[in-house]
């Protein structure tokens, strides 16, 4: 009865390997780019629009800093004017029609410069100092916020393709299970448990593949979108994945994210923008004083001849004596807007260190969880060569066997897993820091 389930049992392996190989088909017909990590990095910080959206708001900045100084600059202004009437026109002082030409032309240019304005440009141009500056930390940012999300991408799309072969490795130790099955079912020496076991381990490690290629293809395509391709992109894996040290002590790395990290130092290029705008709008309560100038020519030919000149130069101040509160609103609001900025770069900073000491336990966890790991995988791995001797001796059963090989898969997968979860906290840690390590 053993070899007629047997014989049974290689049609539906035939059928389920053809299916297997029509389902992998689409996996490997596109072409597939290869592409390093800092490769990625690079391509990664060019088309994201993230990236493109801080560039945006630099430029911005710079335009609202020209602008700023343009208003040290004098203001010029031409104009020019020409008008023609008929022969008869009516004259309503004696509401009769009279003749005489009324065309008119006229030309002039003006100047004007203001020469105290209670030192509102010069606030104005720190505030745009500091937009710029906060602008640039902000791209600072950005720059490694889209780092890591593509060292994330890149390394999930790696661990992915290493758990796929240890997927594949299950599959073949389950095809050996099955024929050391085989061989002991043809010496009378299997039962027909043995056999369905068996079998049913290798159809588990067949649908874990799929589910593997599936994983990874679905990864290698995030890469691909990540660095702005429309196909799977396979990550080339470093020439090291060892644990490196830090360089840097702890309190060091404390400080530097306290002190220098891209989020704080956004965040307190914020809070000067800010209080440059409380020093802005309190100007509005000291006087405005302007001079302007102006050069005007008027005659009724088209002709410069015969034309009458005029010129003019005034000196005017100004003072709100009151303007509906709004002084004291504006100035209040920028007031809010400093003391949220303030509390802001605080939260910030803290912030940072949060996120420095987590990044670093996870590192100093990630070491030891790729020692555990690895001794659990040579562990399992001689627990699995001694159980099969042991089956194939008699000792143990199949059972034994399917359940020592479940330990190894699950060693092999948390080895992979735990050196990759050291690689994506240091990248955090970098992130930040704003600075490789």
């Amino acid at each position: 009865m053993s070899r007629t389930i047997r014989a049974g049992l290689l049609p539906r392996r035939g059928l389920a390997a053809a299916v297997g190989a029509w389902l992998l088909l689409p996996v490997v017909l596109p072409a597939q780019e290869r592409i390093t990590l800092e490769d990625a990095v690079a391509r990664a910080l060019v088309r994201s629009p993230a990236m493109a959206q801080q560039e945006q708001g630099v430029l911005t900045a710079r335009t609202g800093q020209r602008q700023a100084w343009g208003s040290f600059l004098p203001t010029l202004s031409v104009s020019s004017s020409g008008a023609l009437r008929s022969q008869n026109r009516f004259d309503p002082t004696t509401d009769r029609v009279v003749q005489g030409s009324s065309d008119s032309y006229s030309a002039g240019i003006s100047a004007s410069y203001s020469l105290f304005q209670g030192g509102r440009r010069f606030a104005e141009l720190d505030v745009a100092d500091a937009e710029i500056m906060a602008a640039e930390a902000s791209r600072e940012d950005q720059r490694f916020q889209v780092t890591l999300d593509t060292e994330n991408i890149f390394f999930e799309a790696l661990r992915q393709s290493d758990l796929l072969e240890v997927e594949r490795t299950r599959l073949e130790q389950a095809e050996q299970n099955l024929s050391m099955v085989r061989r002991r079912t043809e010496v009378g020496r299997a039962t027909i448990s043995d056999s369905l076991r068996a079998r049913l381990e290798l159809v588990n490690a067949e649908q874990a593949v799929l589910q593997a290629e599936t994983a990874t293809r679905a990864a290698r395509f995030q890469l691909g979108r990540q660095i702005g391709e429309g196909i799977p992109v396979v990550p080339v894996a470093p020439e090291s994945l060892e644990p490196g040290p830090l360089l840097l002590a702890d309190a060091e790395i404390m400080q530097i994210a306290e002190a220098s990290s891209p989020g704080v130092v956004a965040a307190r290029a914020q809070a000067g923008a800010a209080s440059a705008q409380v020093s802005a709008a309190r100007t509005a309560y000291l006087p405005n004083l302007s001079l302007s100038s102006g050069y005007d020519w008027a005659n009724q030919a088209a002709s410069f001849s015969d034309g009458t000149t005029s010129w003019s130069l005034s000196l005017r101040a100004s003072y709100p004596i009151f303007n509906g509160f709004q002084r004291g609103t504006t100035v209040e609001r920028a007031r809010f807007a400093q003391q949220v900025a303030n509390l802001q770069e605080e939260d910030a900073r803290l912030g940072a260190r949060a996120e420095a000491d987590a990044a670093l336990q996870d590192i100093r966890t990630a070491e030891r969880g790729i020692e555990i790991a690895e001794e659990a995988l040579l562990v399992a791995s001689e627990d699995l060569r001694v159980v099969r001797e042991r089956y194939e001796v008699g000792v143990a059963t199949v059972l034994d066997v399917i359940i020592s090989q479940a330990a190894a898969d699950e060693a092999a997968a948390g080895a992979v897993t735990a050196r990759y979860d050291y690689w994506l906290a240091r990248a955090r840690l970098e992130a930040v820091l704003g600075r490789e390590l």
